[in-house]
């Protein structure tokens, strides 16, 4: 256990200090939600800066360790990562200071001051995905031997890329999202600050734009985190000892995640909640989860499979 932390303490520092730094603001936030009572738009005030805070930290790490990969342009990945850090904080230190003041962070035009902060929020965030996309191109140029690993890394950070991208569509006009003092919502179809679900605070009442959003940036750390499954799983299970075997899942994994992306993307611009599906939502979901279990039924039975001395095994290529 020591070599795989001693291993990360070598990632880009500024990343892993400022992912150290959100731990213990989650910590922070975590204590506020249990002694401020206070609520805006129907949600504790520090549960936006709580769900920041992880986020931001996962999103730091996973990025620390992407950049630690690269073999090639290495100072300019370190500059990019250090400039998405800045701005980070920034974004996080405006998020923070409007929970104690007790107004809304995203969105909030209702003085000048609060529209300043929304407007340096909003660079940020457009900072952010530009950066975000510079070390995605750097990361789909670097050779990574396992094509498991090499396919979810790279289709992992495209998706997460869109996932990020999708967050514009809250900053859009749409009919039930027009609050005075206000650019833009999360919800579709009914005002913010209605019913939602437990900790996300998603709507179940309307469509919510933060579910893709939040499926899609994710994909940045759940599609590697299948193919180490895949990989530790290979020991246990002979199919998986091919790389072919295991890059052809993440393939299918990675193509079924981008079409949950785009099916949650559907369902909430249709103002549907996300566990109230009409029935064109319920058949596009059967129709995809066929679709993956065709994929990885395909993916095994095209695993080589060599007879020697009289019993079977699973040829790796």
């Amino acid at each position: 256990m020591t070599m795989p932390i001693r291993r990360a303490l070598t990632w880009h520092r500024p990343m892993m200090v400022f992912a150290g730094v959100m731990a213990g603001m989650a910590v922070v936030s975590a204590v506020g939600l249990a002694v401020d009572d206070r609520v805006l738009l129907g949600a504790p005030v520090w549960l936006k800066p709580f769900k920041f805070a992880v986020s931001m930290a996962l999103y730091c790490v996973t990025w620390a360790w992407l950049v630690s990969l690269l073999r090639t342009h290495k100072r300019l990945a370190a500059g990019v990562s250090t400039v998405l850090v800045t701005f980070l904080a920034v974004e996080y230190a405006i998020i923070a200071l409007q929970a104690a003041r007790g107004r809304a962070s995203h969105f909030n035009t209702s003085t000048e001051f609060d529209a300043n902060l929304g407007r340096v929020m909003g660079g940020s965030i457009v900072v952010l995905w530009v950066g975000t996309l510079a070390l995605t191109v750097l990361l789909l140029r670097t050779p990574i031997a396992d094509a498991a690993s090499r396919l979810a890394i790279r289709l992992g950070s495209a998706i997460s890329l869109v996932g990020l991208a999708l967050g514009a569509l809250m900053f859009l006009p749409a009919s039930g999202r027009t609050v005075e003092g206000v650019i833009g919502a999360h919800s579709v179809g009914v005002p913010d600050g209605g019913p939602g679900m437990p900790v996300t605070g998603w709507s179940t009442t309307g469509g919510d734009l933060r579910i893709p959003h939040f499926i899609g940036m994710h994909a940045l750390q759940l599609l590697p985190l299948l193919a180490l499954l895949l990989g530790a799983l290979a020991t246990r299970l002979r199919v998986l000892t091919d790389g072919a075997v295991r890059a052809r899942l993440v393939l299918v994994a990675a193509a079924g995640y981008a079409g949950l992306v785009a099916l949650v993307t559907w369902q909430a611009l249709r103002g549907q909640p996300l566990l109230a599906p009409d029935a064109w939502t319920l058949v596009a979901a059967g129709l995809l989860a066929f679709g993956v279990a065709t994929g990885v039924a395909d993916a095994l039975r095209r695993a080589p499979v060599q007879e020697h001395a009289g019993h079977e095994e699973v040829g790796v290529r």
